[in-house]
């Protein structure tokens, strides 16, 4: 697999369905365990009246069952009186679905999405009842459904930071794996303290280890975590910090608490990196949603591209004094302001209206950007919080320590439990201003529209004999 094809969405195709009438139920009893084709939803009225086991289902009233299918056509009768509500819900969902088919003489199809590797897998599973799983060129102004690649430990731990956000659009870039890096980078910068980083990758081995047995659902997430910590103690080693300003290590970068602009500078300077990779990737999405015209206007592609990096190129000619730089970034800036104010344009009803909007559009962008550089001041501003907090358990450890035995084990309270108050508050406020920093300065220009997230039909099948000895069941109240 390349690596333009690991950096997008799954390629799906479009696709149809086609059985003999008599076969239909078979046909969808294998599409259904292979569990990689959604089928189209009719929503039309006509298909809303709820079939025989539906009605079934419904008399049982038992609580919500998860469906299964039997491979041969069950007694529904039967399956009524023994209380399987899981074949009954099952055998409801087959029933919507053949009746959403379309019917020609003895043939009948219904037409769905499919990964593009797995049509023909799927469409050797129907060739002994007659059926066929045909290729479609795909309906215009549709777009294909969205599957991610989820292939391994470190993209399905970053996982849930870009479904939080949305669905990736099918044409669009999948940016999980850089974005959970960015997350961890900005998480560490914030929370930058080797001790605290290592109790983050402890964290992370017990998930790996599923300990405690309570948190065994979440060991999918040990990566993050680990890269969390991880970024946590290499700040920290930069910073110079083990459960605060100790002396254990050595301040090899700067120490927070005395050389704050400087860290203030660089959290700015890293906001303005990753800005600008930002707007790559935008300009990439841009191009493939429509084309070369669409990256080269948006506000999230070449235009807010150039106009951002004119407007960085004159703030650093600026204050370093050089005229020349300064005029060129100006330049620069300019062309992506008209750039971007041709496309804002185009895209509004024209006339003095649409200037007008597109005045008010063009100044937001400005703004936008400005903004958005100096938000990522908070890696900063958080990372001296931390700092300080672990300043003041620091100095109240050391204030006692020195007055005697009873002192000695207050200080090692104060120490143990400071440490725990920090290292808890800060992990909660570093996530969340981590993530929205992630959410509002970088996925606003890498995504302009949300996908549609790929539901193929899957139901587990049956393939004993169905036992029709009536079990008990409970009943809600209606």
């Amino acid at each position: 697999m390349s690596r333009a094809e690991v950096a997008r969405p799954v390629r799906m195709q479009r696709v149809a369905i086609v059985a003999p009438q008599a076969t239909l139920r078979d046909a969808l009893v294998r599409i259904a365990e292979a569990g990689n084709v959604e089928i189209d939803r009719i929503d039309d009225p006509a298909h809303a009246a709820p079939g025989p086991a539906a009605r079934r289902l419904q008399r049982l009233r038992t609580q919500s069952a998860d469906a299964v299918l039997c491979a041969a056509p069950p007694d529904l009768d039967a399956l009524e009186q023994a209380g399987r509500a899981d074949l009954l819900a099952g055998e409801a969902q087959l029933e919507e679905r053949i009746a959403g088919a379309v019917r020609r003489g003895t043939m009948a199809a219904l037409a769905g999405w499919c990964p593009a590797a797995e049509v023909h897998p799927t469409a050797a599973r129907l060739t002994d009842i007659g059926g066929v799983l045909v290729p479609l060129p795909p309906p215009g102004g549709t777009d294909p459904p969205t599957l991610l690649r989820f292939t391994g430990p470190v993209r399905r731990s970053f996982a849930p930071l870009v479904r939080t956000y949305g669905t990736v659009p099918y044409a669009d870039v999948d940016p999980t794996l850089p974005a959970g890096i960015v997350y961890v980078v900005m998480f560490g910068v914030m929370f930058g303290d080797a001790g605290h980083g290592a109790l983050l990758l402890l964290a992370a081995l017990l998930l790996y280890l599923g300990r405690p047995r309570r948190l065994a659902p979440l060991r999918r997430l040990w990566p993050f975590v680990a890269g969390a910590g991880l970024a946590s103690a290499l700040a920290g080693i930069a910073y110079g910090e083990f459960f605060g300003p100790t002396g254990v290590l050595p301040v090899l970068w700067l120490n927070p608490l005395a050389q704050p602009m400087r860290l203030l500078a660089a959290a700015v300077a890293l906001g303005a990196v990753l800005l600008a990779l930002a707007y790559g990737v935008g300009t990439v999405n841009r191009w493939r949603e429509g084309g070369p015209a669409n990256a080269l206007y948006a506000a999230s592609g070449i235009a807010g591209a150039a106009l951002f990096l004119g407007l960085a190129v004159l703030v650093a000619g600026a204050y370093l004094g050089h005229a020349d730089y300064a005029l060129g970034g100006a330049a620069l800036a300019l062309t992506g302001l008209a750039l971007a104010g041709s496309g804002l344009f185009t895209a509004s009803a024209g006339g003095v209206g649409g200037a007008v909007q597109t005045g008010v559009q063009l100044f937001d962008v400005v703004v936008r950007i400005g903004s958005n550089v100096v938000s990522f001041a908070r890696l900063a501003a958080f990372g001296l919080t931390h700092a300080a907090l672990g300043e003041i358990v620091w100095h109240g450890t050391t204030g006692l320590a020195d007055r005697g035995p009873g002192a000695l084990l207050m200080a090692v309270l104060v120490f143990t439990v400071g440490n725990a108050l920090a290292f808890a508050l800060e992990a909660l406020v570093a996530g969340v201003q981590a993530l929205r920093l992630e959410f509002y300065e970088l996925f606003s220009r890498v995504f302009e529209t949300q996908g549609r997230p790929f539901r193929p039909w899957q139901v587990p099948v049956q393939h004993t004999p169905v036992q029709h000895t009536p079990v008990p069941h409970t009943e809600v109240a209606s």
